[in-house]
């Protein structure tokens, strides 16, 4: 069969890109000013930049003949559909998202979106996590999505709160420390 008539990927799953959670049905998609900007520009990257300098990769390869065994070409497209999913993701992303500016927080001894909670565990062992959308979760720097069980435990709690943190190990008391919603 020809290759020009077999389908190659289907795209039906732009929602689910790798290692990106799904908003919750029902829910808006919560996001810092912060978090939105990186979306916004990493889609700009994308459509100025990246996704013009594949389209001429492949558009130089096309014109060398041969496209069946042409490196490049092959290559090009493939990464052209992952550049063009990425786009599409990042479009759906940034018109549901609903941006929360929480340094203008009135109620600061309060937990809500884009907290900076500081809280101890059982153990002892303090802990501060900020309180993010789903598209900015980064572990290493303590940013926990508003949907994940620690956050839901912290979510509406004041200092000196404690506060149940449903865990695979069990249920942990956690102290809430110290709250502050810093600026972006």
């Amino acid at each position: 069969m020809n290759k020009a008539f077999v389908k190659e990927s289907d795209d039906s799953d732009d929602d689910l890109e790798l290692g990106q959670p799904d908003v919750p049905a029902g829910t808006k998609n919560y996001i810092t000013p912060a978090g939105h900007q990186r979306l916004r520009d990493e889609l700009l990257q994308l459509l100025d930049n990246e996704r013009p300098e594949v389209v001429r990769l492949v558009s130089w390869a096309a014109s060398n003949g041969d496209r069946s065994e042409n490196g490049d070409y092959i290559y090009g497209k493939r990464r052209l559909r992952e550049i063009d999913r990425r786009i599409r993701f990042l479009g759906k992303r940034l018109d549901l998202a609903e941006v929360v500016d929480s340094s203008k927080q009135e109620n600061v001894d309060q937990v809500f979106f884009g907290a900076t909670v500081d809280y101890a565990a059982d153990d002892g062992d303090v802990k501060t996590v900020t309180i993010v959308g789903v598209d900015e979760v980064d572990l290493d720097r303590g940013f926990v999505s508003w949907i994940s069980p620690v956050a839901r435990a912290l979510l509406k709690a004041k200092i000196g709160d404690t506060v149940a943190l449903h865990t695979p190990a069990g249920v942990q008391q956690i102290d809430i420390l110290d709250v502050r919603y810093p600026p972006h």
